[in-house]
């Protein structure tokens, strides 16, 4: 996999985590633990991307 369809990849599950997220925040009864994980997984894959993001490009 390339860096570029690697870092492709990640944006589309952070995507994805931020509609989750938004989702469970308005569902009434939904566990504000699972609403913390999925912020969390959001959060690593964000800075995963930006890790990504500040390599040089050879």
């Amino acid at each position: 996999m390339s860096l570029s369809s690697h870092l492709q990849e990640l944006k589309k599950k952070h995507r994805s985590l931020s509609d989750a997220v938004e989702e469970a925040q308005r569902a009434p009864g939904v566990d504000d633990l699972h609403i913390a994980d999925l912020k969390k997984r959001k959060l690593r894959i964000k800075e995963e991307i930006e890790r990504i993001q500040a390599q040089p490009v050879h």
